[in-house]
């Protein structure tokens, strides 16, 4: 089974074949198949981490008894929409002229990189610099509201869209130039997001190489560097270096953002820190251990548990809240940090609140080969 994302302007019939499809494949027992029930029907999705799959086996999915409704509503969720319903009524409003066949039409143009199209839908209608998304989606809120520029962030809206062409830049001069608001909030992940808090957080545009020049542009355009919004991450600085996207920090640092305790351990600034940290309040060291230990600055984290940070406390929110330092040292290959925690008394048994896994289960996700013998070498087990 291959179900590619369809046109944008598809008929509804067009998303019932790949329904009954699906549901065809669910029945052979096609691993595609499985997997899209599994990451899209709330059947087989953790009932408190909503977005995460539940814990079970193929062949559990395999043995469900599904209906070709069950089909819709896993096909429906897996373009973004609430139900069968809501992709319905967006089918039939965007497959007629009007208002959201023109905002979806000019989405697909910046997801795809296709500037000459673009630019010209923002010639015939300027309105749409400032239009949103009237989308019924699956989170929370059902509608997020983004923007054409939110999109080049790549980040919170549909998966499939989710994605960051070569000309990304371009395209985002063209939507600033245009008369984008840089900083216009939509309701993604809970509400109060800009493009810059999705950007410097997302993982598309950095593998793309493309994260500091799209801060870059941002600022240039007068995005706020200290950000705005009520996202949890607070400033971009903070977020981008919460979500391990270094150029992205590094271009805020250079730009002139505000640099404190967390933000120094972060970025491995000893000097910087060093002088930040006889003031520095709690919540502030707390953060900063998370991240020295993210990024492997063990004079950093060898400072913090001098002045009495607890090394097996949960990270704070925003900073990978369901790990310890532990795990997220041993994630990334940080050696001398995990022997330091080890040395100093972390605890292996500690499992995250996610996906249950010790530091030694993430040492494995991550490949840390050296990380996987020094634990196991200490007793640890997954």
């Amino acid at each position: 089974m291959d179900l590619q994302p369809l046109p944008f302007r598809s008929p509804l019939i067009a998303y019932e074949q790949q329904a009954a499809v699906l549901l065809d494949g669910h029945r052979a027992g096609d691993p595609a198949a499985i997997d899209l029930f599994h990451g899209n029907h709330p059947q087989f999705l953790d009932e408190k981490i909503i977005w995460r799959r539940k814990f079970i086996s193929a062949s559990e999915i395999c043995d469900a008894s599904l209906t070709l409704e069950d089909a819709r509503l896993a096909l429906a969720r897996s373009y973004g929409f609430l139900d069968w319903s809501a992709l319905a009524a967006h089918v039939a409003a965007v497959t007629q002229d009007g208002p959201v066949h023109d905002f979806e039409a000019a989405v697909e143009a910046v997801v795809n990189g296709d500037l000459t199209t673009l630019e010209a839908a923002l010639r015939r209608n300027p309105t749409l610099i400032r239009a949103r998304s009237t989308r019924i989606c699956n989170l929370a809120p059902p509608v997020h509201g983004a923007t054409l520029l939110h999109y080049v962030a790549a980040n919170g809206v549909e998966g499939y869209r989710q994605k960051t062409p070569p000309n990304a830049v371009a395209i985002a001069r063209a939507l600033l130039t245009a008369g984008a608001e840089p900083d216009a909030e939509a309701d993604l992940y809970g509400g109060g997001a800009t493009t810059m808090s999705l950007l410097v957080s997302s993982d598309h545009p950095a593998r793309a190489g493309l994260s500091a020049p799209l801060v870059e542009l941002l600022l240039d355009f007068g995005a706020e560097i200290e950000g705005r919004g009520v996202q949890e991450w607070a400033g971009p600085l903070f977020t981008a270096l919460a979500f391990g996207k270094i150029a992205a920090a590094e271009a805020l640092a250079r730009r002139g953002a505000c640099i404190q305790l967390a933000e120094a351990a972060g970025l491995g600034l000893e000097e910087k820190f060093m002088r930040l940290l006889p003031g520095a309040d709690a919540g502030s060291r707390h953060r900063a251990l998370a991240l020295a230990a993210q990024y492997g600055h063990d004079a950093i984290v060898r400072a913090l548990l001098d002045a009495g940070e607890d090394l097996n406390r949960f990270n704070p929110p925003g900073t990978h809240g369901h790990s310890t330092p532990l795990h997220q040292a041993a994630l990334n290959g940080h050696e001398a940090v995990v022997q330091l925690l080890v040395e100093r008394g972390a605890r292996l048994d500690l499992r995250d609140k996610v996906w249950l896994g010790t530091p030694l289960g993430w040492a494995e996700h991550g490949c840390q080969a050296h990380i996987i013998q020094f634990l196991r070498s200490r007793g640890a087990v997954e």
